[in-house]
């Protein structure tokens, strides 16, 4: 099976992280991410550039319109993303135990939807 780890930062926590410290930090989340690739687990990372740099897409009633970043109701901002393979979503929320990152915000992990099964479904 497949999870999407979507890690959220809440900005404030972070600001107080002196650089060394954080530098330290991504050093050793960028190490266990080419372990846990090298063992097949991790299928891809990426992190977002931050959400100033953002635009959303609404579309209703026909009319799409474009906004500069989000807008969410949260103080968390979603800051990257981790797409693993592991046996169920226990084994995922252990893999997702591994990173630093909930400390700061949350990791979110969501089972990703067979799309194979869909498009069968669906007949595409």
């Amino acid at each position: 099976m497949q999870f999407l780890l979507l890690i959220y930062i809440d900005p404030t926590l972070l600001q107080d992280v002196p650089a060394e410290e954080y530098d330290r930090i991504m050093r050793g989340c960028i190490q266990h991410a080419d372990t846990l690739e090298a063992q097949g687990t991790l299928v891809l990372a990426q992190r977002l550039e931050p959400t100033d740099q953002a635009r959303t897409l609404r579309t209703r009633a026909s009319q799409a319109r474009v906004t500069d970043g989000p807008f969410a109701e949260t103080r968390e901002l979603l800051a990257g993303f981790n797409l693993i393979n592991a046996r169920d979503h226990e084994d995922a929320m252990r893999i997702a135990e591994q990173f630093p990152w909930s400390r700061f915000g949350s990791i979110e992990v969501r089972p990703v939807a067979d799309m194979d099964a869909e498009r069968v479904r669906v007949g595409a």
